[in-house]
């Protein structure tokens, strides 16, 4: 079985410029992945099953979005071959950190090579799409301005600082922040080069802050080192250093409270470099 690895990302800022008749929010974000993954493994089978054979607690077999983008790339290309899946699992659920979207992507990428699909990505894109609005980032696999529902993609290049992470010991549900009356739905559109000198801020973490005290914390606590961000709609937030020894000595501070880790920022996801 050959391995993959299913990168997090995080949202270096999210605003919400308006709401669509159809109740998705229209976003402007910028997606940059870590060179910290979860990994699966696959392997091809001529059976016609798709088995996960690593249980994730919560999640029904059929649920996981790996199952999902197996059965929905097989379906779509009517092959007949199946897949045994395992999974290395090291990004929080509920994070932010898009695992749940990654291991969608990360499934399709591998199954296209695996069964000889010969699908493009701006195909497989599309079929992700179907999955989560931030699946095509990591299928196309390269730090992007996002507008839309997160699927209008620009590639950019901003800064590949390193980050300390810390995962509050909270989920925060994505659709209850959503549906938030106090979120900001309304902030004026701004541009790469603003962006760039600096503006931008994620408008989900005044909500996020009144009912999750651990996320608030968390922020707090960074705060002391630079401009701690959440990523998405939470829990995890992060702070940037120039260097890895920098992160280093922050994470070594860690309250024994909260999970952490270090990581590099990367414009180009580790999928991309297994792709044949």
């Amino acid at each position: 079985m050959k391995s993959w690895p299913a990168p997090a990302k995080i949202n270096l800022f999210l605003h919400i410029t308006g709401r669509r008749s159809d109740g998705y929010h229209e976003l402007q974000t910028v997606f940059q992945f870590l060179d910290y993954c979860d990994t699966l493994s696959f392997g091809h089978t001529f059976d016609n099953e798709i088995q996960l054979l690593t249980f994730v607690a919560g999640v029904e077999h059929d649920d996981n979005l790996i199952v999902r983008a197996a059965k929905l790339l097989q379906n779509h290309t009517k092959t007949e071959r199946g897949a045994l899946i395992s999974l290395d699992k090291k990004l929080p659920l509920g994070g932010g950190l898009g695992g749940g979207s990654s291991n969608a992507a990360t499934t399709l990428v591998a199954l296209n090579q695996l069964w000889n699909c010969q699908l493009s990505n701006d195909e497989l894109a599309q079929l992700g799409l179907a999955l989560g609005a931030d699946v095509p980032v990591f299928i196309y696999g390269h730090a992007a301005w996002a507008e839309g529902v997160g699927e209008e993609l620009l590639a950019i290049s901003p800064p590949e600082p390193w980050y300390v992470v810390i995962a509050p010991d909270c989920h925060v549900p994505t659709a209850e922040i959503f549906a938030s009356p106090q979120l900001t739905r309304d902030c004026r559109s701004i541009t790469i080069s603003r962006f760039l000198s600096g503006e931008g801020r994620n408008v989900c973490e005044e909500v996020v802050r009144k009912s999750y005290p651990p996320v608030a914390d968390a922020l707090d606590w960074l705060s002391q080192y630079g401009k701690p961000r959440m990523t998405g709609t939470g829990a995890c937030v992060f702070v940037d250093f120039e260097s890895q020894q920098q992160a280093q000595k922050v994470l070594a501070m860690l309250p024994d409270l909260w999970q952490g880790f270090i990581a590099k920022g990367c414009n180009e996801s580790p999928l991309t470099q297994c792709v044949i």
